[in-house]
């Protein structure tokens, strides 16, 4: 059998969908949870039923025979041969009479509410011979236990009534001795009664021990509520305190602050103030001082101010000044004060409420207090009556039994078991639904996990990145991890800025593993193009937040290493942002000298760091394309590749704007930088569209903030072993295997 002849097996990536587990934990495990929950829930809420079971000895009525009175009452016999006498009593037992009785007498109802029927009733209700006995088994079955166990006792207890009702009385006898105690022991009975009820009628008393229980029960809910609501005015206050903290304001200054903003008058003037500021600094920027547009500006924005400080009086009056910041509340800290004036609401609210339980705490704890005298003096009134009722149904046992005794009140039927309490419910056991819920959530879990990441539109992966884009893997950027270190001051947000500062090797993040990879990078971009020595790039993204800024000043930094006088050339006019990075000034920079060709190289440029010059945006132009599709910035390139080894421009992304095709045309190539997580395909795969179709030089692409381990180890190429210094030799021979790895698959490469 040769190997073509094997049947071919389609490989499964296993890791592939622990990735995907790995990405969508969260999800999965709060549905798994949810589900295990509802299930938990309904095994909980589930009402399971349970069997009472008795039992009856029907038998001959023996009577007759010993007293020798109504020898043929009583008698059980069948009307054929055949007949079975427990078939007969047992549809007796069924018969709707009883049924109706029982019924009654435990006033059972339906899920309606009204009294359940005959029909519904039998239903429940199960009356068996015992084979090869006299023994009747009478089961109910309910998902009450003490209901179950209820009817079949009652159903005992009629069926046997109504048999000795159906019995002849035999005789009748004088009860003259009962008879006579009975008033006396009836009347003692009526005034122990009468005692007992005229005491809970004075103090208002219907079930004592309950209500003391309830009692009990009401005035621990009371101070759990009363702990509860003191809780929730701690956390009010909390919140009350950071909230002012944050709004910095007090409540009148942020009345006074909320009405300058939305009053109109005031804010047409605080805008043709702001704009006469803005064209003043923009003028400044142009002219000297004492210059007449500059004098106009100046005047114009003194008179200004003036009416300003005019209209402010006239809404606040004339207490104490305004600053300008706070004629113009944002949206956030309007919130703020909205927030703060509903947690004063809240607290006064959680005041009033606490107070209120503190009053009803302090009513139930007063009639606690005097329970204890009430059920002595009850116990003591019950214990008459019991008594009292002690000696009467003493009495009227005797009576019943001499009754019977006499007239001869003997059933068929003898108790032999009456229903206990089941305390084994029958049906499905809980912990089977919890072991189902959990199966069906981890199931469930599992779909929800793999439906969100195929519904996700994101680039996810290395891989994903390389399929997608089809270009050549030039490096692999790692994410920074939680032990990284961060310089503060240049992580942290600037005035103006809404997102972080890129952060740069050796001053923000450690050398190891950023270092070796931005080593990596620019290796494989020396070795890239063999007959043509790479000058300069420019370096883009397909959509904002992708990390082109960082990547191309730690290339530049990893390249200035080496030795190599780099230019860092700021081409991003909308956006700039390396000023920011290496804490320089913008005033001079690439606009300026775009417009003004007596600026020189030398006057713009600034050292950052040995072998490392950077070139700011400058200020930022209306029509920042039409400066770099211009003559004079395709002679600044060639003047720029003659002063330095490399030029880097950091441009603009792909969506939007075209700033980075035009400066890919005056330079050797385009360094795209892709990171996952953030550009979804429908972006990645517009900027692959673009740049082919504007027949862009794309030298390869960079994967930026790569998670190390949910990335196959194959995407890595570098490990721990690269954390002590390497030589330069050892650094290019594991970039130029990374070009080669990576060179296999692109489209130049075929």
């Amino acid at each position: 059998m040769t190997m073509e002849s094997l049947p071919q097996f389609e490989e499964v990536d296993v890791r592939k969908y622990l990735q995907v587990l790995q990405r969508r934990w969260l999800p999965a495990v709060g549905v798994c949870g949810v589900v295990i929950t509802l299930a938990s829930v309904v095994a909980i809420t589930i009402k399971p039923n349970y069997q009472a079971e008795g039992s009856l000895l029907i038998k001959a009525n023996r009577t007759a025979s010993i007293t020798g009175v109504g020898e043929n009452l009583g008698r059980l016999d069948g009307v054929t041969a055949n007949n079975n006498p427990l078939v007969t009593q047992a549809r007796i037992i069924t018969s709707n009479p009883i049924l109706q009785k029982t019924i009654d007498t435990l006033n059972i109802k339906d899920n309606k509410g009204k009294p359940i029927s005959t029909r519904d009733f039998s239903k429940q209700l199960v009356v068996a011979d015992s084979v090869g006995s006299d023994v009747l088994q009478i089961a109910y079955k309910d998902t009450n236990p003490e209901l179950a166990a209820k009817v079949v006792n009652t159903i005992i207890d009629v069926y046997i009534k109504d048999n000795i009702e159906a019995n002849q009385e035999e005789a009748l006898t004088a009860l003259k001795f009962v008879k006579q105690q009975l008033p006396t022991a009836e009347a003692s009975v009526r005034k122990a009664e009468s005692e007992l009820r005229q005491f809970k009628e004075k103090n208002r008393v219907v079930l004592l021990y309950e209500e003391t229980a309830a009692s009990v029960r009401t005035i621990t809910e009371l101070e759990g509520k009363i702990t509860q609501a003191q809780a929730q005015l701690v956390n009010t206050d909390a919140k009350l305190q950071k909230l002012r903290s944050q709004a910095q304001v007090n409540p009148q200054e942020a009345v006074m602050s909320v009405e300058l903003s939305q009053t109109p008058g005031v804010q047409k003037v605080l805008a043709q103030l702001q704009e006469a500021e803005s064209q003043l600094k923009l003028e400044n920027t142009r002219f000297q001082p004492g210059h007449p547009a500059i004098i106009n500006l100046e005047e114009k924005v003194v008179a200004l101010r003036s009416l300003l400080n005019q209209r402010t009086e006239q809404v606040v009056g004339g207490g104490q000044p305004i600053q300008q910041a706070d004629l113009q509340l944002g949206q956030l800290r309007q919130g703020l004060i909205t927030d703060i004036t509903r947690a004063e609401a809240e607290r006064s609210g959680l005041e009033k409420q606490i107070g209120t339980l503190i009053n009803q705490w302090s009513a139930y704890k007063q009639r606690a207090n005097y329970l204890p005298r009430l059920e002595q003096t009850q116990r003591e009134l019950e214990r008459k009556l019991k008594a009292a009722q002690g000696s009467y149904e003493t009495l009227l046992s005797k009576l019943q039994e001499i009754n019977i005794a006499e007239n001869q009140r003997i059933a068929n039927a003898r108790v032999v078991s009456y229903a206990q309490v089941p305390t084994i419910p029958q049906g499905p056991r809980r912990i089977l639904f919890i072991i189902a819920g959990g199966a069906g959530g981890l199931f469930i879990g599992l779909i929800v996990a793999f439906g969100l990441d195929l519904t996700d539109r994101s680039v996810k992966t290395v891989k994903e990145a390389k399929d997608v884009l089809k270009y050549t893997l030039l490096g692999v950027i790692p994410a920074l991890g939680r032990n990284g270190t961060r310089n503060s001051k240049n992580h942290s947000s600037v005035a103006g800025i809404d997102r972080p500062l890129p952060q740069i090797i050796g001053r923000d993040v450690p050398h190891f593993p950023f270092g070796n990879a931005y080593q990596i990078l620019q290796a494989n971009l020396k070795f890239l193009c063999s007959d043509k020595k790479l000058k300069s790039l420019v370096v883009t993204s397909s959509v904002a937040k992708e990390g082109k800024s960082e990547v191309a000043a730690n290339l530049a930094v990893a390249m200035a290493q080496l030795g190599r006088r780099v230019l860092l050339v700021d081409a991003d006019m909308r956006r700039p942002i390396q000023h920011h990075v290496w804490e320089l000034t913008n005033a001079l920079g690439l606009s300026n000298m775009i417009v003004d060709q007596e600026i020189s190289i030398e006057n713009v440029v600034q050292e950052v760091m040995p072998y490392l010059d950077v070139l700011s945006s400058g200020v930022v132009p209306p029509n920042p394309m039409t400066l770099l599709d211009s003559q004079r910035m395709a002679s600044l390139i060639e003047n720029f590749s003659n002063h330095y080894d490399f030029v880097i421009f950091d441009t603009p992304p792909l969506a939007g704007t075209a700033d980075a095709a035009i400066l890919s045309n005056l330079t050797d190539g385009i360094l795209l930088v892709v990171r996952p997580g953030v550009v979804d395909l429908n972006s990645a795969n517009s900027a692959k569209e673009f740049l082919t179709q504007s027949g862009q030089n794309v030298l390869g692409i960079v994967i930026n903030g790569v998670n190390v381990k949910s990335e196959p180890d194959s995407y890595f190429y570098y490990t721990s072993y690269n954390a002590e210094p390497s030589s330069t030799t050892d650094s290019l021979t594991t970039a130029t295997s990374l070009l080669s790895a990576s060179a296999k698959n692109s489209p130049t490469s075929k």
